[in-house]
């Protein structure tokens, strides 16, 4: 973070100084809402939550380096009293990003958003000094910390934007106004929360009305593949850049091919050129990520050959998001148990497939433990029984279903598309797949765990890898 005054910090707030003896003492650490992540300098944001209170470990914050505590109450310490800590603090981002001047790149869609911001922040920051947010903390409170974070030596700001509904993403664009915003996709994530997939596009494209116009600078890059998406355009003053695989989009792939890994190589057409991409990532859905990546990346003024390179040498870089190892005994564990639902599910099973190919050159099973969809509303029976089908479609070789009911709706799917006898099975929890595949496995098997965050299936990649102290950013 730039370096600012107490003074000047309540001013942006709003807040009062709480004793407080040098209001001149300036904070030069980062801005952190953890007593645990405190360095010198640092101003600690102290929020209620559900389970702790930061008000009660102001105390241990300063004594841990923190110069000041921002908070809803006096703290017994150098303090800024708000109102409301998250208010300020995006109060506080917001004028430290004008300051700054940074181009600021938001993105949104209901799949691959973290994927696709690590694309972008791989390939800008081959370019210039980039911050982009960690992990997948998009919201309220984790878009201004990310914020917060940009310095003098900041070129560009990649910010993921979440919504759990309607006026969200409005919300966050008055935090940190975008002059680049970028929409990927419209599904059926939180589609029990949003009640229809109009309803999603209507919150996605706040971010393209929050655009600055084209005559000052605003562009809006779209998804061509997607209609909901595409028709975005009219709903802005920006610029519209295409991306995808129409034949009209600006930066397109042609020629899109599965290395016998997994891993997807193409063609990237831009209006300045084109180049070859082969990517470290599995799944051909990246295909349309690094696209994504790659017109932002253009628009800002990154020629073909240096795009091409830096999405080629690109890597993931937020945990259990197809996170691939293969183990000592040649077991490959893929952990995409960060999140679900129906559209990344799906294409984790498409990447799953394609890994198989190499797996049964070398006498290996694909494994597909599959846990529940969550926040699907009436939907939840359809989409568990397609995501089931689709497994058998795909010559998924097993099929371990965990949990209640989500779990025999997936084993119905496989059931009634042809699967029977032990390719499917149904276990009660984590711990129960972790004892069946540690007793099946066997050298050349693919595995992919995955399920919605709520449900926690991380613990049975991470079991299987012997890691099972390993977090992970919420």
């Amino acid at each position: 973070m730039i370096a600012l005054s107490l003074a000047e910090i309540a001013d942006i707030t709003g807040g009062r100084p709480h004793d407080i003896p040098d209001h001149s003492v300036r904070i030069v650490g980062p801005v952190v809402i953890d007593s645990r992540q405190v360095e010198a300098g640092s101003l600690f944001a102290a929020f209620d939550g559900e389970h702790v209170d930061g008000h009660d470990y102001a105390g241990r914050a300063v004594a841990a380096g923190a110069a000041a505590v921002l908070a809803a109450r006096p703290v017994g310490v150098p303090a800024i009293v708000v109102p409301d800590v998250e208010r300020a603090l995006g109060a506080l981002a917001r004028a430290v990003v004008e300051r700054l001047g940074t181009d600021v790149v938001a993105l949104t869609g209901s799949a691959g958003k973290t994927s696709t911001k690590d694309l972008i922040a791989q390939v800008l920051q081959a370019h210039a000094p980039t911050v982009w947010t960690p992990g997948s903390l998009n919201n309220e409170i984790g878009l201004p910390l990310t914020a917060l974070k940009a310095t003098e030596e900041t070129r560009h700001l990649v910010l993921e934007m979440g919504a759990r509904g309607i006026g969200h993403i409005r919300y966050l664009t008055g935090l940190t106004p975008p002059r680049i915003g970028l929409v990927l996709n419209v599904g059926t994530a939180h589609i029990g929360e949003f009640g229809g997939r109009e309803q999603i596009a209507q919150a996605k494209g706040e971010l393209v009305e929050a655009l600055p116009s084209e005559a000052e600078g605003g562009i809006a890059v779209l998804n061509a593949d997607d209609p909901l998406v595409r028709a975005m355009s009219a709903r802005t003053k920006a610029r519209t850049v295409l991306f995808g695989e129409a034949g009209d989009a600006d930066v397109r792939a042609t020629g899109v091919r599965m290395g016998p890994g997994g891993q997807p190589a193409f063609t990237l057409h831009t209006p300045t050129g084109c180049g070859e991409v082969t990517l470290r990532l599995y799944g051909e859905h990246h295909v349309s990520n690094a696209l994504a990546a790659a017109a932002v990346a253009h628009v800002l003024g990154m020629s073909v050959e240096e795009i091409a390179t830096a999405l080629s040498g690109a890597g993931t870089l937020s945990r259990w998001r197809m996170e691939v190892t293969e183990r000592a005994d040649g077991v490959t564990i893929v952990n995409d148990a960060y999140n679900a639902n129906p559209e990344s599910m799906r294409a984790a099973l498409r990447a799953l497939a394609a890994m198989g190919g190499a797996a049964r050159a070398n006498g290996g099973r694909t494994w597909a433990v599959l846990g529940p969809m969550a926040e699907l509303g009436d939907a939840s029976l359809a989409e568990h029984d397609a995501v089931g089908r689709l497994a058998v479609r795909l010559n998924v070789s097993k099929l371990v279903a965990v949990g209640g009911r989500e779990a025999s709706w997936l084993q119905l799917g496989a059931y009634n598309e042809g699967s029977w006898g032990e390719e499917s099975v149904v276990v009660s929890d984590a711990q129960a797949a972790v004892d069946l595949l540690r007793s099946e496995l066997r050298p050349g098997d693919v595995v992919l765990v995955k399920a919605s965050r709520s449900i926690g299936l991380e613990r049975v990649a991470l079991a299987l890898l012997e890691r099972e102290g390993e977090v992970a950013d919420r």
